[in-house]
């Protein structure tokens, strides 16, 4: 591991620099623990391209205009200048700069997903490995409070044996229309499948909860539902600000983005499409941008449901259902059964629930997330991922659990999913990971 030398005491440990690649929102959330422990990280570099973004995190950070950069690559010419990066950019432009900043020595954050192909995945982790580099990869639930949680009741065998697990996740039916249809990952060409995108999380929720047991068969089947042009309303036009039928469109983007401003919402997903949050700046993004065309007339490709069937080598099986069509937004619901009891939660309950066969009795476990209030997402999880990442770069823990291995073996699984779905086939892994 690199970066400066750490003390046990919070008090004595130097402050770690960070480069941030990619100024976006990923970017934006990872860096905003600098501004929560400025005794902790200092933000010394940006590399982003587009320019209002770029210069929003000068000024938020006071970053000198010597570590200013539109093209990360002209960082990467430079001998090392800071303790780690945080690679935050667009999916398919992951493995480039992880690879070059891992061989020049940085210790890495590396949003999900770690890349969009096997191959590019198996040299990032190399690459880290032979550079002997920190990388943790934003696999950001496992580090919340529930997932955690479920994860001791499950090592403790309070539920005995796991059996079976059905995992589901509710996107949203907005949520999905502005990420997925209008969004920057509505296209597999251009992105990655949506069960990479969107739902690598959950693979490896799944994988997490059943390790040390190894998957050994796939199976998965999914379809691009309603939002294709053969579901465009009659007299619908191609964009939603000048439609006739606007307002009877769950998915109108007036409602979504304009509507949401009005209320007071600047923040996500209204702040995605223009870089100045205003009623102008938002509905010209909504007239000329592609947030603001009609959802039966983009140019998305990517599976708006999918169910992944999982065979594990004792015989343990799992279920995953991710499903656009949903009033809840990203609320997972669990279930985890055993031969001794079984585990229930949904995302937004304050307590995993544990029922236990023999007594016949439940017992609940308080898994409330304690964390800053500016680093809320995905329940805190980004919070605690970076009090993780930062505390074993100081040398004050040790609880990095979404390293190279574990979330490479997550990223496989979402592979051989993605193949057997394309290929209408149960795939068999071997224990490498390989899988035909």
């Amino acid at each position: 591991m690199s970066g400066n030398t750490c003390s046990h005491n919070e008090a004595d440990a130097p402050v770690l620099k960070c480069f941030v690649v990619g100024a976006g929102s990923r970017g934006s959330v990872y860096a905003t623990y600098a501004k929560i422990h400025p005794q902790k990280v200092k933000v010394v570099a940006v590399a982003e391209p587009q320019e209002e973004r770029r210069n929003r995190f000068v000024k938020a950070y006071n970053i000198q205009d010597e570590m200013v950069f539109t093209d990360w690559r002209d960082a990467a010419k430079l001998e090392k200048f800071a303790d780690f990066v945080i690679i935050a950019t667009l999916d398919r432009d992951h493995k480039d700069p992880a690879v070059a900043f891992a061989k020049l020595g940085y210790d890495i954050l590396l949003e999900k997903p770690m890349a969009v192909t096997e191959e590019e995945c198996r040299e990032i982790v190399n690459v880290c490995k032979k550079s002997q580099v920190l990388l943790a990869v934003c696999h950001v639930l496992r580090y919340t409070p529930w997932v955690t949680k479920i994860k001791e009741i499950i090592s403790a065998g309070h539920i005995g044996e796991i059996v079976s697990i059905r995992h589901t996740e509710p996107v949203g039916f907005w949520h999905f229309a502005h990420s997925f249809v209008r969004g920057n990952w509505r296209n597999e060409a251009t992105s990655s499948c949506s069960l990479l995108a969107k739902s690598c999380h959950d693979v490896d929720l799944i994988n997490y909860w059943l390790s040390p047991r190894k998957c050994v068969r796939i199976s998965s089947f999914g379809k691009l539902t309603h939002f294709t042009k053969e579901d465009k309303p009659a007299g619908a036009s191609s964009r939603c600000l000048e439609c006739s039928i606007e307002p009877n469109c769950p998915y109108s983007a007036k409602k979504i983005y304009l509507d949401r401003l009005a209320k007071g919402g600047s923040g996500w997903p209204v702040s995605v499409i223009t870089n100045v949050v205003d009623i102008e700046n938002v509905t010209e993004a909504l007239r000329s941008g592609p947030y603001g065309k009609c959802v039966y007339d983009t140019d998305n490709n990517v599976v708006s449901h999918q169910v992944v069937n999982f065979q594990y080598d004792d015989g343990a099986t799992a279920c995953f259902n991710m499903v656009a069509f949903t009033k809840r937004l990203c609320a997972r619901e669990v279930k985890i059964y055993g031969t001794k009891g079984e585990i229930a939660f949904e995302d937004g309950w304050r307590d995993v629930q544990v029922f236990d066969f023999l007594t016949q009795e439940t017992t609940t476990y308080d898994v409330t997330s304690d964390h800053n209030v500016s680093m809320g997402g995905h329940g805190g999880a980004d919070f605690h991922l970076m009090e993780a990442f930062v505390g074993t770069l100081q040398g004050e823990r040790n609880d990095i659990v979404t390293g190279p291995e574990e979330s490479l073996n997550s990223h496989l699984l979402v592979f051989a999913a993605e193949k057997a779905r394309k290929e209408n086939k149960v795939v068999s892994i071997s224990p490498d990971g390989i899988f035909e």
